[in-house]
């Protein structure tokens, strides 16, 4: 198998990893007219305050292997630099704080991949319904725009709240986006991982 066969197959695999977590996230309808304006603004790269940590941490990983070779060579250099880089990240916070207060909103419980989501609702979409969701991926307070597509609304009766389970497929999402929902998602497999290792050693050792 060709090496860039072998690289699309592992992207194609962590983008169907799911994981259930907590998320802090808003969605909302949009018509048709107005998905196609804001799928323009989206192809062109159009960032708001929102997607503005999205885009900061994109560029401090291009920029990683570069920090890394002037770590070895001038360790003070490398030092400034990654203060400097973790003041702009601050900035970036706050700009996301200024655009919208998710954090304000209790997270929701969901099933989550970097094709798509599930999750349970208070009302029932119709199928084709198109979305534009913002999360807010935490620890490290990044942005997601995504715009996706509900291809199933099925009853929920275990809540009362929320009886309606939906289930969305991701339809638009910026490289950036789908790369910070895809390092996302691996560190939170990487920590159940941990922790249920973890529960094992301690339940050997009593």
């Amino acid at each position: 198998m060709a090496i860039e066969d072998q690289a699309g197959d592992q992207a194609d695999r962590r983008e169907f990893f799911r994981i259930d977590d907590s998320i802090q996230l808003s969605y909302r309808i949009v018509d048709s007219v107005e998905l196609s304006l804001r799928l323009e603004k989206l192809d062109n790269s159009v960032s708001s305050s929102f997607t503005v940590m999205t885009r900061l941490q994109a560029l401090s990983q291009h920029l990683s292997a570069s920090l890394h070779r002037i770590e070895q060579k001038d360790p003070d250099v490398a030092d400034y630099l990654k203060a400097l880089d973790k003041k702009v990240e601050l900035l970036g916070q706050s700009f996301l704080a200024d655009e919208i207060d998710l954090t304000e909103q209790p997270a929701k419980p969901i099933n989550l991949s970097a094709g798509g989501m599930s999750l349970c609702a208070a009302e029932s979409l119709e199928i084709g319904t198109q979305l534009e969701i913002k999360m807010l991926l935490l620890p490290s307070f990044t942005g997601v725009l995504i715009y996706g597509e509900v291809v199933g609304s099925e009853g929920s009766p275990d809540d009362a709240d929320f009886p309606w389970n939906l289930r969305v497929n991701f339809s638009h999402i910026r490289d950036a986006d789908r790369d910070a929902l895809i390092r996302h998602i691996l560190r939170r497999q990487a920590a159940v991982l941990r922790q249920q290792r973890e529960d094992r050693e301690r339940l050997e050792d009593e």
